[in-house]
């Protein structure tokens, strides 16, 4: 049974959240730099250093309501693998509410630190692991290209200064970096094979699928959600490569999701079914 309740089932027909506030990197007042969310018999500890953070917790059940659906429908004791998890909303929210066993890879060095402090705070060391790698179609060691280096900030993107329409950004700030492989984290044995795979990577997300195929061709894994900017047409071929691998997706659930107006219209959640 889900847990999104009525109230955020209607928020669903929002395209996303507000905008984060200007001073992105103004840091919250010392008796603010930690926020407790409580939601039912569940209670998260967040860390909150800045307005970006803090925006995050304040936004979270209306920014992407069809993830935490998705979530919702998890059986306790399955494996969800999280690419790109920032500072851990989401994976949090998986293994608390849903009592999973989460992977999460965040390559951004201070999301990473407070995906971990956070994984900490809330006593899921034991159910949590996170690696600060970046997934995708090869393992090597390169260059992370930032959008901003602020805490809680995203789109950045490994292996090349591009943006999230892969076009050339140039980045004030680089950050050295090592990206593998989901395929070869399973046949390793590092990962199991994941009954449900996260991948957000503002633009990179083709890759993370390249670098994911023999997983996904294997019947245990259950669901992938997958940002796709249907405006490219790298992330257009992932739709029909999936459904070949046997999964379905819904045409309501994605147009509820896809952003009308703005920098990030035509890019939205994409939830793939076995």
């Amino acid at each position: 049974m889900s847990l999104i309740p009525d109230l955020l089932r209607q928020l669903l027909r929002r395209p996303s959240g507000p905008a984060p506030p200007a001073a992105l990197d103004a840091p919250c007042a010392p008796d603010e730099q930690s926020t407790t969310v409580q939601y039912g018999d569940f209670q998260f500890v967040f860390a909150t250093p800045n307005n970006y953070t803090r925006w995050r917790v304040d936004t979270f059940f209306s920014k992407e309501p069809d993830t935490l659906e998705w979530i919702g429908g998890f059986a306790r004791g399955e494996v969800m693998v999280d690419v790109g998890a920032n500072v851990g909303m989401y994976t949090l929210w998986a293994a608390v509410t849903r009592g999973v066993r989460v992977y999460a890879f965040e390559p951004e060095s201070q999301n990473f630190a407070l995906l971990y402090q956070n994984i900490v705070r809330n006593g899921l060391t034991r159910q949590v692991t996170g690696y600060c790698a970046a997934l995708s179609d090869e393992q090597r060691f390169s260059l992370l290209y930032l959008s901003e280096f602020v805490p809680g900030s995203s789109v950045h993107t490994f292996g090349a200064a591009q943006d999230y329409k892969l076009e050339r950004r140039p980045s004030e700030t680089v950050q050295g970096s090592i990206a593998t492989t989901l395929d070869h984290l399973v046949a390793s044995g590092v990962v199991p094979v994941p009954h449900h795979i996260k991948i957000d990577v503002d633009g990179f997300e083709h890759k993370v699928i390249a670098g994911s195929r023999n997983v996904l061709a294997d019947p245990g894994v259950k669901s992938v959600l997958v940002e796709i900017n249907t405006n490219l047409e790298q992330h257009r071929a992932l739709i029909p490569e999936l459904e070949r691998l046997g999964f379905r997706y819904s045409r309501d659930q994605v147009q509820r999701s896809i952003r009308r107006e703005g920098p990030f219209a035509g890019i939205g959640n994409h939830v793939f079914q076995r």
